[in-house]
C-alpha cells in the first residue's frame, strides 16, 4: 500500500509542476472529461476521483488566478463537451439546413459553460492564498464548487444541467439525501469525497489529513445510510389511487411536423391511447410535450378529436404550441399543456415559463432581427408562461406541471403556496436521438421527486417515459426510442414535507456555509504529525 500511495504521489507531484506549455491544458482538459464519465448513463463515478484530485493539484500549482481560470475553463471544455455532445443531434434534424453547425455548437456550448468553471478554478485559487494546509482547501473547493453550481443555474436565464449530484441517480439509496439539501448538497459531499483523496497520496500525510479522509468516507456511508434507512418496500398498490395512461408515439424529430404527417400523428397518438387497457381503466391519459403538431387554441374540431380519447370522466393531458387569438396583434405563442375533456373541452391550460434559448427564442433578437430562427417549427419566438402552477382537476389530485428542461430547475418546479400532490413533466427528447441526452434528462427529473417529496410521472415523445414515486424510485418505464402505452397507479405523496421542500436552498446554504467554516478552521489549526 505504502509503493502505491508513494506512487500516486509521484503523479500528483508531476501535475503540481506543469505551470506552463501544453501539458497543463492537456491534463485539465482530461480531468474534466473523467469528471463527466461519472454522469449519466455511464455512472463512472469512480472516476471522479482521478478527475477531480488532477484538478485540485492543477490549482494549487497555478501561480496566479489568471493561469488558474485557465486551468478551469480547459477542464470544464473536457467536462461539458463530453457530456453535453449530444446536442449536436439537434441540429441533424434538419441536417441541410443546420447540419454543418452541429460541431460549432457543441464546442461554443462547452467553451461558454466552462466560463463558469474557470470563475471556479479562479475562486479557489484566489482563496488557496490564504488557506495553506491542502485538508482546508479540500472543503473550501467543495464549497465554491456548489457556488458556482448555484450561479450557473439562474445566470443568463440558468443552465443547472448534470450538477454533480446528478451522478448518484443510478442508486435510489444514495438519491435520498436529495430530499434533505437537494442535488445541491449531494454535489458538495460528491466533489468533497472524490477531491479528498489527494490528502493521502503522500509520504506521511499528518493526522489533519487523514481525519479529513476519513471524514469524507464517513459522509459518503452516512449518504447510504440515510438512504437505506428512508426507503421503504416499494408499494405494489395505491389504494383507491388515480390510474395513468401514458402514450409514448415515437415519432421521429424529423417526421413530426411535415405537414403532410400531422393529420396522421394525432391518430396514431389516439388509436394509442384507445388500445386495450392493462388493468383497470386509466382516469387521465398523459401525451409528451408538444404531441399535437398544430395551433390547438386556433384550430377548429380537433379538440373534440382529442377529447374521443379521453376516457369517460377523464381527461387527457396533451403538450401543444397555443397561439394568440386570431387578428390579435403581435402574433404570440406558448408551448402549452392542455387538459381536454370528452367532449372536447378544455379544462385547463398551463404555458411554458422556462424556455429553451435558441431552441425556442433567439435570445438578443432585438440586435440580431430576423436572419436567423430557432430550431423548432416557426419563425416566432416563444412568449414565456408566468412561472410554476398547480392545476386542479375536478377529483383527482393536483399536479404541477413541468414541460420539457422545466424540470431541471431544482427551486422552481412547484408553486410553493399552492403545493400539488404530483409532478408532471411533458417533454420531447426526440431532439437528441439515441444519446445520453434523454437520461441525464431523466435523472434530472427523479431527483426532483426525490427533492419534492411527490411522485413523477414523466412521459415523452420518444422516451424515456417513467412512473416514480415519492422517493425517486421507477414503478414502470417504456424504454428510449420505442412506441407504447404504459398504465400505472399515480404513487402517493410523501406525507409529511422533506426538508429541502420545507426549506428549499437555505438548507445548502447552511452545508456550504459549514464546509467554509471548517475549511477557515482547519487553515489555522497547526498540523499534528503522527
Amino acid at each position: 500500500m505504502t509503493r502505491i500511495l508513494n506512487r500516486l504521489y509521484a503523479i500528483s507531484t508531476y501535475f503540481g509542476v506543469l505551470d506552463t506549455g501544453w501539458q497543463r491544458p492537456c491534463w485539465a482538459l482530461t480531468a474534466g472529461v473523467m469528471a463527466a464519465a461519472a454522469m449519466p448513463p455511464v455512472f463512472a463515478v469512480v472516476f471522479l476521483i482521478p478527475g477531480f484530485v488532477i484538478f485540485f493539484k492543477l490549482l494549487e500549482a497555478a501561480s496566479s488566478g489568471r493561469r488558474a481560470f485557465v486551468v478551469g475553463w480547459w477542464f470544464g471544455v473536457g467536462h461539458f463537451a463530453a457530456g453535453l455532445y449530444w446536442v449536436s443531434y439537434a441540429f441533424m434534424v434538419e441536417a441541410d439546413v443546420y447540419g454543418a453547425l452541429a460541431p460549432v455548437a457543441v464546442v461554443m456550448m462547452a467553451a461558454g459553460m466552462a466560463l463558469f468553471t474557470g470563475l471556479f478554478a479562479w475562486m479557489a485559487a484566489k482563496s488557496f492564498k490564504y488557506i495553506i494546509a491542502s485538508a482546508a482547501r479540500v472543503f473550501v473547493f467543495a464549497a465554491l464548487w456548489v457556488v458556482v453550481e448555484w450561479i450557473r443555474s439562474w445566470a443568463f436565464t440558468g443552465f443547472p444541467w448534470n450538477l454533480m449530484g446528478t451522478v448518484w441517480s443510478f442508486s435510489d439509496v444514495m438519491m435520498q439525501g436529495a430530499s434533505l439539501f437537494s442535488v445541491y448538497g449531494l454535489s458538495l459531499l460528491t466533489v468533497f469525497m472524490a477531491t479528498a483523496p489527494v490528502l493521502i497520496i503522500k509520504p506521511g500525510p499528518v493526522f489533519r489529513d487523514k481525519a479529513v479522509v476519513a471524514f469524507a468516507a464517513l459522509s459518503g456511508l452516512a449518504l447510504f445510510a440515510f438512504g437505506y434507512v428512508r426507503l421503504p418496500v416499494m408499494q405494489s398498490e395505491f389504494a383507491n389511487a388515480t390510474r395513468l395512461r401514458l402514450v409514448q408515439p415515437n415519432v421521429a424529430q424529423k417526421l413530426k411536423w411535415k405537414r403532410e404527417l400531422r393529420a396522421r400523428h394525432v391518430r396514431q397518438l389516439i388509436d394509442l391511447s384507445l388500445s386495450p387497457y392493462q388493468g383497470k381503466a386509466a382516469d387521465i391519459v398523459i401525451w409528451p410535450e408538444a404531441a399535437v403538431p398544430y395551433d390547438l387554441a386556433n384550430t377548429g374540431g380537433l379538440k373534440q378529436a382529442i377529447g374521443t380519447a379521453a376516457p369517460p370522466g377523464g381527461v387527457v393531458l396533451l403538450g401543444a404550441p397555443k397561439g394568440s387569438p386570431r387578428g390579435q396583434r403581435p402574433f404570440r405563442i406558448w408551448n402549452s399543456l392542455f387538459a381536454v375533456n370528452p367532449d372536447g373541452r378544455v379544462a385547463a391550460t398551463y404555458d411554458k415559463a422556462h424556455l429553451v434559448p435558441f431552441g425556442e427564442y433567439l435570445p438578443f433578437r432585438n440586435i440580431i432581427g430576423d436572419r436567423f430562427g430557432k430550431l423548432t417549427a416557426g419563425r416566432t419566438d416563444f412568449t414565456p408562461g408566468p412561472g410554476p402552477k398547480t392545476v386542479k382537476l375536478k377529483n383527482r389530485p393536483a399536479f404541477s406541471p413541468l414541460i420539457c428542461y422545466e424540470v431541471i430547475f431544482p427551486d422552481a418546479v412547484v408553486d410553493k403556496t399552492n403545493r400539488p400532490e404530483w409532478l408532471l413533466n411533458l417533454t420531447n427528447d426526440g431532439w437528441f436521438g439515441l444519446s445520453a441526452g434523454p437520461y441525464q434528462h431523466l435523472a434530472a427529473a427523479r431527483l426532483r421527486a426525490v427533492e419534492q417529496g411527490l411522485p413523477l410521472i414523466r412521459v415523452a415523445n420518444t422516451g424515456v417515459s417513467v412512473a416514480t414515486d415519492s422517493y425517486g424510485r421507477i414503478t414502470g418505464q417504456i424504454g428510449l426510442g420505442e412506441q407504447g402505452v404504459l398504465d400505472v397507479d399515480l404513487p402517493p405523496k410523501l406525507k409529511t414535507l422533506t426538508l429541502y421542500a420545507r426549506f428549499g436552498n437555505v438548507v445548502p446554504a447552511v452545508l456550504v456555509f459549514v464546509f467554509f467554516a471548517l475549511g477557515g478552521l482547519l487553515g489555522r489549526t497547526p498540523p499534528i504529525k503522527t
